[in-house]
């Protein structure tokens, strides 16, 4: 059993470093919504550079940010093509209908990643009684496939063909750098035809809070507006805008270290009477296995494991999903497997 709790549910659950917290202590702060926070401009100002953009836009969330995107792209009534296990479509709140007012295209595609293809066959045709597709929404790396990464060349296929058809693309780029750290590839290289990208501070960053929105100028003037809408104007919010400027600098050099240590995971996984997973799947720090086999349900197996020091989270009643961040190292995971190991001998 486990000596400390070792919390492989989501690589959000990370504690902001040290230095995080003397730069938050420390931050210079103004009133953000009269853009006049330093530290939020600062923050904003390297995310563009990063990305090659005009300008970005700080967002508390990584949904708001997709949110607002959708918004500043479509107007009710019109449809967002989307792949069937997106973040987009199953974990934010069906707010691209509730909020937004536009219809979700769902695409089932394998490993989470679709081709123009498929997306093309389903792109409204233009018949006035018809909603109209108004955006498509790719998602890099793919939580709900297990971290898969879209190949650059796709990406840029299916930015240049929705644009040739009249159509924007959004990217939910929550964990983009850890596709680039798995591609070896540069971020503003990978993202240049995108109309839009959201990433994440704080999945994989390291960062307490907070996302980003990056885009040309006056896109951002009008996600500057959208946020304000969906109450996302916040003041003295460089307080929270430092821990990020830090994790934006220092988080993406250590991503491969956990993504080895996801290899890792799965291939000792793999080991285990009753799990089913294929290690050569797992491209970045998401590993989702299927214990069916083992006769347990993804509640109890888990309820079961918590009681020994281990969590993770279900992704339907027999598949579980864990992930691995800056918070957990080797020897971390090799406790965590010997702990599933020795769970399971008794229900085996």
């Amino acid at each position: 059993m486990a000596d400390k709790i070792i919390d492989l549910r989501s690589d959000t659950v990370t504690k902001p470093s040290p230095e995080m917290r003397r730069a938050m202590a420390e931050a210079e702060v103004g009133d953000d919504v009269f853009m006049e926070d330093p530290t939020v401009n600062r923050l904003q100002e390297r995310a563009a550079q990063l990305f090659g953009r005009e300008a970005a836009l700080f967002v508390p969330s990584g949904s708001m940010g997709n949110l607002t995107c959708i918004i500043a792209h479509t107007r009710p009534g019109q449809e967002v093509i989307c792949e069937g296990k997106g973040h987009i479509y199953n974990y934010e709140m069906a707010a691209m209908s509730a909020v937004a007012g536009t219809l979700p295209r769902v695409v089932s595609a394998e490993d989470g990643i679709m081709t123009w293809e498929q997306i093309a066959r389903v792109i409204r045709p233009k018949v006035y009684s018809r909603s109209q597709t108004a955006l498509v929404s790719l998602e890099n790396t793919h939580n709900m496939a297990g971290g898969t990464v879209y190949p650059t060349q796709l990406m840029h296929e299916i930015c240049d063909r929705a644009h040739d058809a009249g159509i924007a693309v959004h990217l939910d780029g929550a964990r983009i750098f850890n596709a680039a750290t798995y591609l070896g590839e540069g971020v503003a290289e990978m993202t240049k035809k995108f109309d839009s990208i959201q990433f994440c501070l704080s999945k994989g960053l390291g960062a307490p809070v907070g996302s980003v929105i990056v885009g040309s100028k006056a896109f951002i003037e009008r996600c500057r507006s959208i946020r304000k809408m969906l109450g996302g104007g916040m003041r003295q919010a460089g307080v929270i805008a430092a821990a990020g400027l830090i994790a934006l600098e220092k988080g993406p050099k250590r991503l491969r270290i956990d993504h080895e240590n996801a290899g890792l995971l799965a291939e000792r996984l793999a080991e285990i009477p009753g799990i089913r997973i294929n290690p050569a799947k797992v491209q970045t720090n998401i590993v989702i296995y299927d214990i069916q086999q083992t006769g347990l349900s993804s509640a109890d197996f888990l309820a079961e494991l918590a009681r020994r020091k281990v969590l993770g989270v279900p992704v339907d009643a027999e598949k579980i999903r864990m992930v691995t961040h800056l918070d957990v190292d080797r020897k971390n995971v090799e406790e965590a497997v010997e702990t599933i190991r020795e769970m399971l001998k008794s229900h085996l």
